[in-house]
């Protein structure tokens, strides 16, 4: 009588056992799926995230340019605005530069034909019964010119801040980039004039940032590609020139 109960625990421990044994199971499945799942390979979207875009740039290409209507513009997020505004530089400079027309002559018919209407009109409105016309009194208000003036007289002492950055010698890499953008855009300047150079930028700037946003993943490798292959040469020209040029006493005790 006294090996009863036994017998009859025995099972009931068995069933237990598995019943245990099932959920370890089944936790361990769960959490070896789970670290499978972290272990997965990383998407597409983080492998082009590594890839270092154009200038180094982390933000779209639309807050580059400053995320407004400008932007808007020059990105081509309404066509219509933007083909009007590159169809009237066009037509200026068409207008300017092939019929070879000049900024004061074309100031002064704009004012001969004014002045000739405006006469006409006041002298005839008694005939055709009309009032004669009432030339508008301009008002232009401060607030506005002052915070443009603002902003570039703050601009024009970042130009000069970095100017006397580039002049102290600090940076020789820098120094000779800027002397090398110089001389070339004194050469395009002798082929061109100023109008004609304005308008190949205008036209640059309208078409160059919304190819490259359309395009950026394809341009972006092949611009670090070339950005590595330019600090190669700019290592060999280092060693084999620039570091042969005598330093000033001002580098010696930097130096030292």
């Amino acid at each position: 009588m006294a090996e009863k109960p036994e017998s009859v625990d025995s099972p009931v421990e068995s069933v237990v056992e598995k019943i245990s044994e099932k959920i370890h199971a089944h936790e361990d499945s769960s959490s070896s799926s789970s670290d499978s799942d972290n272990e997965k390979p990383p998407s597409p979207s983080s492998v082009k995230a590594k890839v270092n875009r154009l200038f180094g740039r982390e933000r779209p290409v639309h807050h580059i340019f400053g995320g407004g209507k400008p932007a808007d513009v020059l990105l081509w997020r309404n066509k219509k605005i933007s083909a009007g505004f590159l169809a009237g530089a066009t037509a200026i400079w068409a207008f300017f530069e092939l019929l070879e027309y000049h900024l004061l002559t074309l100031v002064c018919h704009i004012l001969i034909v004014a002045l000739a209407i405006l006469f006409l009109w006041s002298n005839a409105h008694t005939f055709i019964h009309k009032t004669p016309p009432r030339i508008p009194q301009v008002h232009i208000p401060e607030e506005p010119w002052l915070q443009v003036a603002s902003t570039l007289s703050n601009e024009i002492n970042r130009v000069f801040a970095v100017l006397r950055n580039i002049a102290s010698g600090r940076d020789l890499k820098k120094f000779l980039i800027v002397i090398a953008g110089l001389w070339i855009l004194s050469i395009v300047g002798s082929w061109v004039n100023f109008l004609t150079l304005f308008y190949i930028s205008f036209v640059l700037l309208h078409t160059v940032p919304v190819l490259y946003e359309k395009h950026e993943h394809k341009v972006d490798p092949l611009a670090e590609k070339a950005s590595i292959e330019l600090k190669k040469r700019y290592a060999v020209f280092d060693e084999k020139v620039l570091s042969k040029i005598p330093r000033g006493p001002l580098k010696d005790k930097k130096r030292a």
